[in-house]
């Protein structure tokens, strides 16, 4: 009887499944169509911060300037149109300037050397302080109506942002699975060393994926500040980059590169929604939400960890299987041709 191979990610949609009925139990409010509306939008912005995640972690990299990219690019887009410019040109020149931080990100990585985490970390402090210094720390009324449209609209009855999502998400689902590009973002996590020996462009990889984390940081920013119809210099510092980590590793997205796909992160990044949405509504403090989210990072950290040393162990089994002998722990001479048999 032929065995049926169920997806990757049917594992976390069941925990998705089960939060979701044991919060209706506990709050009915969680279950109404409003609430329903709310959590779809507020993961939207945690989704698409996820997604940019998704392509940074596949490469073995992280960016940490996610959540200060939200706060620089809704504000940019902000004081553009205080300044009479037309909301649909802001708007690029805003996710342009995330576009900006993800190059100069991936530029630092790849040929200055610095590890991710500096360099993020670094660029992230830039990015918050960008907002605060051309505001004075000041939030900026949007007052060109349509720019609502992003956060606040609708294509049949469909949040606009959701809908948004689902078209991003199928795109790069399919830019990593069907291109040439994505096979290598692949490739260059999973073994960095070989992907360069095989011809991979690492710096044309590394680069890419931080501007894809840009662009997704950049419209997560629209989106929030289209909402709130505010350009704030806070928003996106709260929980949004540990909620983006959170969604991508709890989807199966691994910190050590190579393994994952979207459609985990996708599912991660509502479950980490529904999470801080039901949490709220049943009015629990955000200190305890922090200190959820954070253990919800540990042990999909601590899974992944011990299910790549089971899939390193399955495969020095099968290794030594296929030689019938055991591994010897000293490596063969570099040129050296193996013993025919």
């Amino acid at each position: 009887m032929r065995k049926v191979r169920l997806p990757d990610e049917t594992g976390i949609f069941l925990v998705l499944v089960v939060v979701l009925v044991v919060l209706s139990i506990l709050s009915p409010s969680f279950a109404t169509v409003s609430n329903g509306m709310s959590l779809l939008l507020n993961g939207a912005v945690i989704a698409f911060l996820a997604l940019g995640q998704t392509f940074v972690l596949l490469t073995g990299g992280i960016d940490l300037s996610t959540g200060a990219n939200v706060a620089m690019t809704g504000v940019l887009a902000a004081v553009l149109m205080a300044a009479d410019i037309p909301w649909p040109i802001a708007a690029l020149l805003a996710v342009g300037a995330g576009l900006l931080l993800g190059v100069i990100n991936g530029l630092l990585i790849h040929y200055v050397k610095v590890p991710p985490f500096i360099v993020t970390f670094s660029t992230q402090g830039i990015a918050i302080a960008v907002p605060l210094i051309i505001t004075g720390a000041n939030s900026i009324s949007v007052r060109q109506p349509g720019f609502s449209w992003i956060g606040q609209g609708r294509m049949a009855g469909i949040p606009l942002p959701v809908v948004m999502l689902i078209v991003a998400a199928v795109v790069a689902t399919w830019f990593l699975t069907r291109t040439r590009w994505g096979v290598h973002i692949y490739a260059s996590g999973g073994n960095r060393a070989a992907a360069r020996l095989a011809g991979v462009n690492l710096s044309t990889i590394t680069v890419l994926a931080y501007a894809v984390s840009g662009v997704c940081g950049g419209i997560a920013g629209l989106i929030a500040t289209s909402r709130l119809m505010v350009g704030f210099p806070a928003t996106g510092l709260g929980n949004e980059l540990f909620f983006s980590i959170a969604a991508a590793v709890v989807g199966g997205v691994s910190l050590f590169g190579g393994t994952g796909a979207v459609p985990g992160a996708m599912i991660g990044a509502v479950l980490i929604a529904a999470v801080s949405n039901g949490m709220n509504v049943l009015n629990v403090s955000s200190y305890w939400q922090s200190l959820v989210i954070g253990l919800i990072i540990l042990l999909g950290v601590s899974f992944d960890t011990y299910r790549r040393g089971l899939s390193g162990r399955s495969v020095l089994s099968a290794l030594t299987s296929a030689s019938g002998r055991a591994p010897k722990e000293t490596a063969a001479p570099v040129g050296s041709v193996p013993e025919s048999r």
